[in-house]
């Protein structure tokens, strides 16, 4: 249809990829095509499901396995003219657990997913962006690629390369009217926070005190994340380069702001993680009406 804009999104068999597609192929004005994209076909029908009359027409599905050069290559190349408006890339693996417990081979398929995947969408859309002089580029990374979290060390690692990256590519990708947004959620009740709890139950834990965030941090629902990449993202004439979609985590990392040293973040985390206990949801409460507006106000921004 003329005039409607090809959205390509990774990771799309179950939560937030799902929900985006769904958000945006039931567009009531239908200004998007959406080409939603998973490493096995045999896990669509969630999506189809959930997609309704929008499958087939404002809707289309193709096989991706963005750890692969060729299926990445395919993949664009299936597409009319290669041409694609808006990469929202958001397929990623977790992995939580002591490091002791994690064989290095896990640690580089979080890499090859959470990084390198991410590296090859790009280098495959951006040229034909570059040259068209538009386009918009997602990444659904985390707010553990702001501030590391307890067990989460190399998942967090890999967020952070993806900031780092993303941060450099931006201000190279203005030069050619080309937009670079990052959408940093904190956990939610998943498909894929499901099978990362599973996965840390399965470990040897037996030396390690294991804790986690806990349910007062999390959204309960993907339908918030969505909302705010349709609303603050895609749709916004000056897109944000960064947008953190759960205020819990505000003034998280508002503490690693406000000290250069960094001991202020890493000991407040061991006092509320190992010493509060009970307490560190009324703590987390008293920080966020504290420092709520601090992070805003030193937002990153390539412009």
């Amino acid at each position: 249809i003329p005039g409607q804009k090809v959205v390509l999104i990774t990771g799309c068999s179950s939560g937030i990829g799902l929900r985006i597609a769904v958000m945006l192929a039931k567009d009531e004005q239908k200004r998007y095509h959406v080409i939603a994209t998973m490493r096995d076909l045999k896990r669509k029908d969630k999506l189809v499901e959930a997609a309704g009359d929008a499958y087939g027409k404002t809707l289309s599905l193709a096989v991706l396995d963005v750890c692969s050069d060729e299926s990445v290559k395919q993949c664009i190349d299936g597409i009319k003219d290669r041409h694609v408006d808006i990469l929202i890339n958001n397929a990623g693996i977790g992995l939580v657990g002591p490091l002791e417990s994690i064989p290095i081979e896990e640690m580089k398929k979080v890499f090859e997913t959470n990084f390198f995947g991410v590296i090859r969408m790009i280098k495959e859309v951006m040229p034909d962006m570059k040259k068209r002089r538009g386009g918009h580029i997602i990444v659904v990374s985390s707010v553990m690629g702001l501030q590391g979290v307890v067990f989460n060390d190399v998942y967090a690692a890999s967020k952070f390369a993806m900031e780092g990256f993303c941060e450099s590519l931006a201000v190279q990708l203005l030069k050619f009217n080309v937009t670079l947004s990052m959408i940093e959620p904190g956990p939610v009740h998943t498909e894929f926070e499901a099978k990362m709890i599973q996965d840390v139950r399965q470990k040897e834990v037996s030396t390690v005190h294991c804790v986690t965030l806990g349910p007062s941090l999390c959204l309960k629902s993907t339908c918030i994340i969505c909302e705010f990449c349709t609303k603050k993202v895609i749709e916004a004439s000056s897109p944000r380069f960064r947008n953190m979609t759960n205020p819990w985590y505000t003034p998280i990392v508002a503490l690693k702001y406000a000290d250069e040293t960094g001991g202020l973040s890493v000991h407040a985390f061991y006092h509320m993680l190992f010493n509060l206990g009970p307490l560190m949801h009324i703590s987390m409460t008293a920080m966020k009406y504290l420092t709520c507006g601090c992070l805003r106000s030193r937002t990153i921004s390539p412009t």
